[in-house]
């Protein structure tokens, strides 16, 4: 091996590769699990239960859920979900408190300065259960959104590009043509799984609806429960309001219903409990299938060591031939050139798992510098499979070249040319 540093440099490098990836993927799959896992814990925490639409479909499980989402994607409106279901909701006992949420989008102005913002109808209870902060001034009352009061909330950017560096509070912008008094500015959040919320304007839900858009509907209701304990019995409870108020027929006795509810349902009722283990479940398919893809390269570095062995078998066949005449074993012969098959292997996994973890701190620090919430992560699992994956490859792959060295017969090894 140290004669010849070219040929086991290169055979070393087919596993540097292999298993650089192995540390990469599952390092990216951590760090892909942190951020969708971040981004869904913003929507709220632990003790949350979302209710949003969903378009009902004939078909079960997840083929029903695919087509739901196509047909929102294809801009199907879905207009039962109600304040009135929140209403009825919220007297369920474990429920603390809920808030409702439509979007749209308009133009926004104040004096010379015109943009387009997305406009976020939320009831008074926003503040309480999400994750923004109000910077200054107040966010709006439960008494104003009943009023259908003209009242906004800025988020930091959309206030520095109506209002530079001015104070806002007070002043009134002009949706639709009309007169939005600001009453708050947020604290700069960032975005949200592609929605940047800084770059929103809040307003009562009823002053959205009625005001603005002309609708009686919202797009999701957000529940805040007392007891996590009791996450599923409230979810339960919830569809069964939800189907009383919508005319939905319950699910029939065995039929077979998904942690989303029934077919039929127009709505979907998800704790974020629910939405966090899906999520883990997607990610963690999607690390097995690059693992799968990555085993491929392994296999082929594999290959490569094994010709390599090949070859070096050829090569010392004459001092194979005079090492079993002068005594040495079958099994001797047999440990020489396996030994050597894992040791580069070894070196390869070494390599590899460095180059990997190096390469996984890049990727970390280049998601962070555009604000994703990644987090620099290697699991120890990734090292256990890394130097696994080289042991199992250095036997497997040495395996045939080693034994076809300790079958050699000494008077024709020491004959061969």
């Amino acid at each position: 091996m140290h004669a010849n540093k070219v040929r086991t440099g290169l055979t070393v490098l087919g596993m540097v590769i292999g298993i650089a990836s192995v540390i990469i993927v599952f390092s990216a799959g951590e760090g892909i699990n942190n951020l969708i896992l971040g981004e869904v814990e913003s929507f709220g925490g632990s003790d949350t239960i979302e209710t949003e639409i969903k378009v009902p479909s004939t078909k079960k499980g997840t083929a029903g859920e695919a087509q739901s989402g196509a047909n929102l994607a294809t801009g199907v409106q879905v207009t039962t979900l109600t304040l009135e279901d929140m209403e009825d909701i919220d007297k369920l006992p474990n429920i603390k408190q809920s808030y409702a949420g439509i979007m749209g989008q308009e133009q926004v102005s104040y004096g010379n300065e015109l943009k387009k913002a997305f406009l976020f109808g939320v009831s008074a209870s926003f503040i309480d259960m999400d994750k923004s902060e109000i910077d200054t001034g107040r966010f709006f009352t439960d008494a104003e959104d009943k009023s259908l009061a003209p009242v906004a909330v800025l988020g930091s950017k959309m206030k520095e590009k109506l209002f530079g560096d001015s104070d806002p509070l007070g002043e009134f912008v002009k949706i639709r043509q009309k007169k939005f008094r600001v009453i708050g500015i947020l604290k700069e959040r960032g975005a949200v799984m592609t929605l940047d919320f800084d770059d929103f304007v809040y307003v009562p839900v009823r002053t959205l609806q009625k005001r603005v858009m002309g609708i009686d509907h919202v797009l999701f209701l957000m529940h805040q429960v007392n007891d996590t304990n009791l996450l599923d019995a409230t979810a339960e409870e919830m569809r069964a309001i939800l189907r009383e108020n919508h005319d939905i027929p319950p699910p029939e006795e065995g039929a077979a219903t998904t942690i989303f509810g029934s077919g039929k349902d127009d709505f979907r009722v998800t704790s974020m409990v629910e939405s966090m283990k899906i999520m883990e479940t997607v990610t963690g398919a999607i690390t097995l299938l690059l693992l799968a893809i990555v085993a491929i390269s392994l296999v082929v570095g594999g290959v490569g060591i094994t010709n390599i062995m090949y070859v070096i078998v050829t090569e010392r066949t004459k001092e194979i031939g005079l090492r079993k005449a002068v005594g040495a074993k079958y099994s001797d012969i047999m440990w020489q050139f396996l030994m050597e098959s894992i040791l580069i292997t070894i070196a390869g996994g070494v390599v590899g798992i460095i180059l990997g973890v190096g390469v996984s701190l890049l990727v970390s620090l280049g998601a962070s510098y555009y604000g994703w919430n990644w987090g620099f992560s290697v699991p120890l699992k990734s090292f256990v499979v890394s130097l696994g994956f080289s042991l199992f490859f250095g036997v497997a792959f040495g395996l045939y070249p080693a034994r076809k060295a300790a079958k050699l017969e000494p008077v024709e090894a020491l004959g061969h040319e």
